[in-house]
């Protein structure tokens, strides 16, 4: 490209700045904010919804129930409000504790709910070895990747089944238990 057909372009940027109507840019970008003003408010009223939603549903409704003996009640409506408990138990993040979470299911008959995925990397034309894998994979001299998970819904599943029969996990699982109330409209 020689001299006379070199582009510009700060040139070109402010043409297009002049062409466009800048009193229509400045209201959509005040719009712009204003709509992000508006999204956060939102977002803090729904928490605090939320948050009200909450407490009636695992502390005020179920005490009231539990006072009176009961944990569901048909209204005049034909709706129907029921407390159950909800479960849950999370492994934590950290590759120390989460090691001593699996350690603590294997020592306590819970092995085999744990994924564990173990993967070598091949390179290009390595196909026939790959097939060998794992048996021949360290006299080979390659290094193994290992991988180990317990799906959420499993764990939440035995520590519910350990509760109702009531037995403990580590206290290294981060659990709860509380009340929930559903309503069942008509």
């Amino acid at each position: 490209m020689d001299e006379k057909q070199t582009i510009n372009f700060e040139e070109d940027q402010q043409e297009i700045i002049e062409k466009t109507n800048l009193d229509s840019l400045s209201h959509y970008c005040h719009k712009l904010s204003s709509l992000e003003d508006e999204m956060d408010r939102i977002e803090k009223e729904l928490k605090k919804v939320k948050d009200e939603h909450d407490n009636l549903s695992s502390e005020v409704i179920p005490d009231i129930l539990a006072e009176q003996g009961i944990t569901s009640i048909k209204l005049a409506d034909g709706s129907t409000i029921e407390v159950t408990k909800v479960f849950s138990c999370t492994i934590p993040k950290d590759p120390n504790k989460r090691e001593v979470c699996y350690e603590w299911l294997r020592q306590n008959g819970l092995g085999d709910i744990i994924k564990n995925n173990v993967g070598v990397d091949f390179g290009k034309g390595e196909d026939d070895r790959a097939k060998d894998f794992f048996s021949s994979a360290l006299s080979q001299g390659y290094e193994p990747s290992q991988s180990t998970k317990v799906e959420s819904s499993t764990i939440r599943a035995v520590f519910k089944e350990r509760s109702e029969a009531g037995l403990a996990m580590s206290p290294d699982f981060n659990t709860f238990i509380k009340d929930k109330t559903k309503i069942s409209r008509k």
